[in-house]
């Protein structure tokens, strides 16, 4: 890993563990990290922005771009199809930015494969009682929809141990402190330290 580029992170979690707002606020408060921007092709909707929310593109731009090779990670839900630019992905690491997929575990395992100094953090609820009471409280989904989305969790919890990092989202300031900790910790690494400070290193060991 080339310690003067920033360094990728992989976030999952299950709907309703609060990793959207997680990830914003951690976002907020250093600017030295981004949030991925994802390629699709579904209608943009009111107050979106292109290359913002979304890359919006046409269908056959989409399919060029599979076809150059040129996505880490890409899917089909519900007709759309949605995707990670490794060119647009790089560019932003060798700006030094770090740099977060928000992503399911599915696509943390093809990332995985292609990037495998990508650090991944997996954000889990209290219990499951606390996941379900988020989901009512969210007050957009029927009684069979939530059991659903239940069912949906408890899967996607099951690949926990495929991350790095597991983060329990019971006190939210708590949890924001955990995720900038995982932050703080990995720009202190050696290599990456070395690189920034090669002169007082040198100056040390004079």
């Amino acid at each position: 890993m080339n310690p003067t580029c920033g360094t990728l992170y992989i976030v999952s979690a299950p709907s309703g563990a609060g990793k959207t707002s997680l990830v914003k606020a951690l976002t907020d408060a250093d600017p030295a990290i981004k949030v991925s921007v994802s390629h699709t092709t579904r209608s943009m909707r009111p107050g979106e922005q292109h290359g913002v929310n979304y890359h919006f593109v046409p269908h056959a731009e989409f399919h060029a771009l599979i076809e150059q090779d040129d996505f880490l990670e890409h899917a089909e839900v519900f007709g759309n199809f949605y995707g990670t630019s490794r060119t647009a992905l790089q560019q932003t690491l060798d700006q030094g930015y770090d740099l977060i997929l928000e992503i399911d575990w599915q696509g943390a395992q093809q990332v995985r494969a292609l990037m495998p100094d990508a650090r991944s953090v997996f954000i889990l609820p209290p219990s499951q009682q606390a996941l379900r009471q988020r989901l009512n409280n969210r007050g957009q989904d029927s009684d069979a929809i939530i059991e659903g989305r239940m069912r949906e969790a408890v899967s996607e919890m099951q690949h926990y141990a495929e991350y790095d990092y597991l983060i329990i989202n019971d006190d939210f300031a708590v949890a924001l402190e955990d995720l900038k900790a995982v932050f703080r910790a990995n720009r202190l690494h050696r290599a990456a330290q070395q690189q920034r400070h090669q002169a007082l290193l040198d100056q040390l060991l004079a």
